[in-house]
């Protein structure tokens, strides 16, 4: 096995066992492991493994998307709207979404995890998701399901 997939198989562990809050804990966490990593290395490790800072009950924390310890701990998009959702907006088929800085690729992962007949795909940066949906009357119940989560 590659040195690349070892430490990123660590990362995935660790990320997958504890409640990692910042990339300078995970990086002194790796340390401790034996792998001495610099910031931009671990950066494109967490990107590759699609980690991402989710809120929990219990603060701000690193997840991954593609294990499935963490399909079974994914933020649902009911748990995670309330948090993370400022405002929408929506022309035709198309939802913009814009949520609190680092939102939106939690909100747009579980939109596309649930696999909802309504949505084809969505698009994620920092803090706007496109979501663009099959029809204007899926578009209405998208942004109706996102409103009502957003309230509660």
């Amino acid at each position: 096995m590659s040195q690349k997939r070892e430490r990123q198989q660590v990362v995935r562990e660790l990320v997958g066992t504890r409640t990692v809050g910042s990339q300078e804990e995970l990086r002194q966490l790796l340390a401790e492991r034996g792998w001495e990593v610099t910031q931009s290395t671990l950066s494109r490790d967490m990107h590759d493994l699609r980690v991402a800072r989710v809120p929990t009950p219990g603060g701000v924390r690193y997840t991954t998307a593609d294990t499935s310890a963490a399909a079974e701990n994914r933020a649902t998009l009911a748990s995670l709207v309330p948090q993370l959702f400022q405002r929408l907006d929506f022309v035709r088929e198309l939802i913009v979404v814009k949520t609190v800085v680092a939102g939106a690729q939690p909100i747009s992962e579980a939109i596309d995890s649930e696999g909802s007949p309504d949505v084809l795909g969505t698009i994620a940066g920092e803090n706007t998701i496109l979501i663009i949906c099959r029809s204007d009357a899926a578009r209405e119940r998208v942004a109706k399901r996102l409103l009502t989560l957003a309230r509660r």
